[in-house]
């Protein structure tokens, strides 16, 4: 069962080339990342596209080839049928369970290894840079307009003197 070049293009672009359990970037680790099988071959496990999870190496090691076989075993989070926020919740880089799939997920996944929550807490101090930036640039494209603006006035209020100085010369001459 091979994955072909135009399936796994297409997870790659679905998943926005990012660890679907971690979510780091083919960017934060210089190449592709693995597709794994949530529900792995060797449990019956296809190639639909639905099945296909796009993962870092760490993530595709510790899932290794997990699929709960009885009705107590716990279940690992499916990033492409549940969304992260019903699971996880993130403070401080660090993952914190929601649910029961989300506890076991950390757990097995390691997803609160050193790296990855100091990966996260620099994508949040580079979101806040970012957000800081277009702030920023936000208020300089005002102060723009209001220097513009303020140009304007000064350019009506010197005209506004200048009639008021030929208005004045024109009552005082008239006075004389």
């Amino acid at each position: 069962m091979t994955i072909t070049i135009d399936t796994r293009n297409q997870v790659r672009q679905r998943a926005n080339f990012a660890c679907e359990f971690c979510g780091v970037t083919e960017t934060d680790t210089g190449g592709q990342l693995t597709i794994d099988h949530f529900q792995p071959s060797s449990h019956q496990g296809n190639n639909d596209l639905e099945n296909l999870i796009y993962c870092c190496i760490r993530c595709n090691q510790y899932k290794a080839d997990y699929w709960p076989t009885l009705p107590n075993e716990p279940s690992l989070w499916n990033p492409r049928c549940e969304s992260r926020s019903k699971h996880f919740t993130e403070l401080d880089g660090t993952l914190y369970p929601l649910t029961s799939t989300g506890a076991f997920t950390i757990k097995r996944l390691k997803l609160n290894r050193p790296p990855l929550v100091a990966h996260r807490l620099d994508k949040q101090r580079h979101a806040e840079e970012m957000h800081l930036l277009s702030y920023y640039q936000s208020i300089i494209k005002l102060q723009n307009k209001m220097q513009i603006q303020l140009s304007v006035l000064l350019k009506e209020q010197q005209k506004i003197l200048n009639e008021n100085n030929e208005w004045l010369a024109l009552f005082i001459k008239k006075k004389e």
